[in-house]
């Protein structure tokens, strides 16, 4: 029996799936609708702001949850933007991120953990510069099914990514504060 055999094939197929891999969805990132964004402290008296582009990214949900079991995104130092043009000429150089070797940024997370109050942290490493590094966002869920939203802020050391020490390095803090504003579609 030609049905019979298609039966059996797709529920060995099933069960040689990870636990929990039937159940779940990916939801795509809409990029045109999220951002990046930091701060880091300037001078000690001021912090310094700016956004990088998301090219990409997803959300691994269970069904009926707005909290992910993994998440993934890439975005694009190329065109960081801090308000200012000669700034961000020197943050895409060789002294700082140096765009024209490491011309994406990703972080991959699936260590979730939920919150009491239905928020979460996701940890998982963020690549900078061809460095992974651990970090961990906190998450609140914005809006929920069927295309979840996601506000997420996490602290990075920009120090830990191998960018080469400048004579300004001083005047510029270590820790950087990353925000970031999701929504699926």
């Amino acid at each position: 029996m030609p049905g019979r055999s298609l039966i059996v094939a797709a529920a060995v197929a099933a069960l040689a799936l990870p636990a929990g891999a039937q159940d779940t969805a990916i939801q795509a990132l809409d990029p045109a609708r999220s951002h990046a964004s930091f701060s880091v402290a300037h001078l000690y008296l001021a912090r310094v702001t700016g956004t990088v582009p998301i090219l990409s990214g997803a959300v691994t949900l269970p069904p009926n949850s707005t909290i992910p079991t993994a998440v993934e995104a890439t975005l694009d130092p190329k065109h960081i933007a801090s308000g200012n043009p000669d700034r961000d000429d020197d943050l895409q150089g060789p002294d700082w991120f140096d765009t024209q070797h490491f011309g994406r940024w990703t972080f991959t997370g699936s260590t979730v953990t939920p919150k009491a109050d239905g928020a979460f942290t996701v940890a998982g490493a963020l690549t900078v510069h061809g460095v992974a590094q651990p970090m961990t966002l906190d998450v609140t869920v914005v809006r929920g099914e069927p295309h979840p939203a996601y506000h997420a802020v996490g602290h990075v050391d920009r120090h830990a990514f191998g960018m080469r020490v400048t004579p300004t390095d001083v005047l510029i803090g270590s820790d950087v504060t990353i925000t970031l504003d999701v929504e699926t579609r």
